[in-house]
């Protein structure tokens, strides 16, 4: 049984999607494992974030980050890293199809509702950081 980290953002929780976006991913056979609301703070958004610290837009990230709680919830399944990207949708909104997580509800590429691993290892480190040492 694989398993993934998907994050509900802030803005899917403002704008009270949560249940649907949880009933897409239970309606394709995965099952939350576990769930956790979350208030992220900037020192576990910079690891999570590493990648990206160095660009001119990270302070943005924090900010939208920090202006809410998060819903991190690992989710089982077979290949559940490669599923739950299909069913997140594409990042930048611009390449969001229908269909989607992001394609029906985001509105731009800031605010894009849900974070999903990108890898297996990505998943696991993550898993870790939100879940195990809380």
């Amino acid at each position: 049984m694989e398993r993934t980290c998907i994050i509900l953002k802030p803005d899917a929780l403002k704008r009270r999607l949560a249940g649907k976006i949880i009933s897409r991913i239970e309606d394709k056979g995965y099952i939350i494992a576990d769930a956790r609301m979350l208030r992220l703070d900037e020192a576990i958004l910079r690891e999570h974030y590493s990648h990206l610290v160095d660009k001119p837009f990270f302070p943005d990230i924090v900010a939208y980050m920090v202006s809410g709680p998060v819903l991190a919830m690992i989710v089982e399944g077979e290949n559940a890293v490669l599923g739950m990207r299909q069913i997140i949708g594409a990042t930048h909104f611009e390449d969001v199809t229908a269909g989607t997580i992001r394609g029906d509800y985001a509105f731009n590429t800031e605010q894009n509702l849900i974070h999903g691993s990108d890898s297996k290892e990505s998943a696991e480190l993550e898993i870790e950081r939100f879940f195990a040492r809380r």
